[in-house]
């Protein structure tokens, strides 16, 4: 993917305001399984997060091994991305309670 494309598709994703409207998006742009794959690298980077082993991920998740491994990667040589996204979520819910 060309820069500018990958920059115009993270434009549009931050137009959107609601979690109705990303979901609505990802429901066109992605097909279930890639929202499911993605949806199960998110759980296993927060559990990797918190510590957990590979076997107690990988049973609470069914991610395999490789995919719990890549998220490991990205965790550890990654952009921080994951990081990123968690930590703003940690904060946002002290907010709310």
């Amino acid at each position: 993917m060309k820069h500018d494309d990958t920059t115009r598709l993270l434009d549009a994703i931050l137009t959107l305001k609601t979690k109705d409207e990303l979901q609505r998006f990802f429901d066109d742009l992605c097909t279930i399984q890639e929202i499911n794959s993605m949806v199960q690298r998110f759980e296993v980077a927060m559990y990797l997060e918190q510590g957990m082993t590979y076997a107690q991920i990988g049973e609470i998740t069914r991610a395999s091994t490789a995919t719990i491994s890549r998220v490991n990667r990205s965790l550890v040589y990654g952009s921080e991305g994951y990081q990123l996204a968690i930590e703003r979520m940690r904060l946002q819910k002290e907010e709310e309670e």
